[in-house]
């Protein structure tokens, strides 16, 4: 009896959505930073078993949106949600619940579908502590299940995978058996791009960037990739160039790293800094850099 099904994995900014799923699939598919919404596309990660395929969705980090791309990352995660067959809610066990939670918790209500609790971070509590967190969480919502666990530390895993796939309906495998993730290849550089940016700038300006290929040459020495980064100050482009454009080549070697050996081969990127004044606000901007891939009912 060969099961299948969509787990959309959701919860606040910086939960431990994205490293989850990357333990779970053991390989990199999302990528991951300390700043709130590094993810803002759902980004399937498909992990195949002899007995289950499981189609985990990172989902962007659910907010109260302060600009129009804000409202879109909710959208992407709500859609996520609503097309799913189970709902893994992952909250940091170090916080308490707060107005982020009632508003994640408003939306599960109306959706009357399986929900799994997982308590990230038990690494970092005593037991009595866990305790008390599993106990003032199951006052919260009638949780089908309640799974605490360390995304970090890879804690607990075998269990939320033999959990999930109670919930799981019968049927065949809905992707093929080596697809590791729904997106591109393409998609993955950039975000590999992007992630080296989140790293190393602060304040406004991992908000502000998005990152485009603008071309992508196969050479007989390996790949020649340019990429467009764009930022909507021109102060941001001055940071992130820095200094006799320390910032820039520093972002640029980290990133040509990773994509030798996710390519498996030598990469030469080019990086260039754009500015797109405002572009968080602007729909037409927003879907022309791939961050709304749903369109409006």
């Amino acid at each position: 009896m060969y099961k299948s099904g969509f787990i959309a994995i959701i919860g606040r900014p910086n939960a431990g959505k994205s490293t989850l799923m990357n333990q779970l699939l053991k390989e990199k598919i999302a990528i991951m930073s300390d700043k709130p919404n590094t993810t803002r596309n759902n980004i399937a990660g498909i992990l195949t078993k002899p007995d289950a395929q499981y189609v985990f969705v990172d989902t962007p980090g659910i907010h109260k949106p302060q600009q129009q791309l804000g409202r879109v990352l909710n959208k992407n995660a709500y859609s996520a949600m609503e097309d799913c067959d189970v709902l893994a809610w992952i909250v940091d066990g170090m916080e308490t619940y707060g107005a982020g939670d009632t508003f994640i918790l408003e939306r599960i209500q109306s959706l009357h579908k399986p929900v799994i609790l997982l308590i990230n971070k038990i690494d970092q509590m005593s037991k009595e502590k866990l305790m008390n967190v599993c106990l003032n969480w199951s006052k919260v919502y009638d949780f089908d299940e309640i799974i605490p666990i360390s995304a970090k530390k890879a804690d607990n895993l075998a269990e939320i995978l033999k959990v999930m796939k109670s919930y799981l309906k019968e049927g065949p495998a809905l992707f093929p058996e080596e697809m590791k993730s729904d997106h591109d290849l393409n998609f993955r550089m950039c975000e590999i791009v992007r992630e080296k940016i989140l790293l190393r700038t602060h304040e406004e300006i991992p908000h502000s960037v998005a990152v485009l290929l603008e071309k992508s040459e196969h050479r007989t020495n390996g790949y020649h990739l340019q990429m467009m980064v764009v930022v909507d100050k021109k102060s941001q482009k001055g940071i992130l160039i820095g200094k006799q454009g320390r910032m820039i080549r520093s972002i640029r070697l980290a990133a040509q790293k990773e994509l030798s050996d996710l390519l498996g081969q030598r990469v030469e990127l080019e990086l260039y800094v754009r500015v797109e004044p405002n572009w968080r606000n602007h729909e037409d901007k927003i879907k022309a850099f791939g961050l709304d891939e749903f369109d409006d009912d």
